[in-house]
């Protein structure tokens, strides 16, 4: 497996990696002076080598943990990647739930029957997606995050530590919803609610994605 990102979410997901027995083969990063991994040589990435970028002869990882920054990665490998997974051993995920391409769920996770995760999502330590969630590609659940049956999550949202997400609702997408937050009526897309109830605080601007810079 290679990875694209050498932050601190690369050692994350080579610690998992390692204990499934699956070979880091290499390491990119656009920035590699910057490099948190520090237990292998990282190599330039595609901001800097371009059409020389390498096609690789191993599944790939974008291992960083910014949903928008593996939005735009994923625009610009995937037509020569192919893309692996990491799934920690003790997460459990049930056999008729549907997990997408380059997603990471990590441990003590749970992925309950009939759940569709998306492509590039993350789902962070001892999450919670329950029957029937849809979850949209590049979003982030993250840990201790409890979405009960039937949710919906928009692309590139982003769920925050320990939020309660109550049955049936539905967030749409690039959105922000804060830490502890309790979900009880739908969220628009592009908003930030936070609080018990939550509430809308603001909404990010579209477009936004094709400004960003890794």
């Amino acid at each position: 497996m290679y990875l694209y990102g050498a932050g601190g979410h690369s050692k994350v997901i080579s610690d998992i990696l390692n204990s499934l027995g699956i070979e880091v083969k290499g390491v990119f990063d656009d920035k590699p002076a910057d490099a948190k991994l520090k237990t292998m040589a990282i190599d330039s990435g595609i901001r800097v080598q371009g059409e020389t970028f390498p096609k690789l002869d191993a599944p790939l990882i974008i291992s960083v943990g910014d949903n928008l920054r593996r939005a735009e990665l994923d625009a610009m490998l995937r037509i020569n990647a192919q893309y692996g997974q990491a799934i920690h051993g003790t997460a459990i995920i049930s056999p008729k739930a549907t997990i997408g391409e380059g997603t990471v769920i990590l441990q003590g996770a749970i992925v309950q029957s009939a759940a569709k995760v998306g492509r590039h999502v993350l789902v962070n330590t001892a999450a919670s997606i329950d029957h029937d969630n849809e979850i949209g590609d590049y979003a982030h659940v993250s840990p201790h995050a409890t979405l009960c049956g039937h949710v919906k999550v928009g692309e590139g949202t982003h769920i925050g530590a320990g939020a309660v997400v109550i049955p049936s609702i539905r967030i749409g997408k690039w959105c922000t919803i804060g830490a502890g937050t309790v979900v009880i009526r739908d969220i628009p897309d592009y908003a930030t609610a936070v609080g018990n109830p939550a509430k809308i605080i603001k909404f990010r601007q579209p477009p936004f994605l094709e400004k960003v810079t890794i």
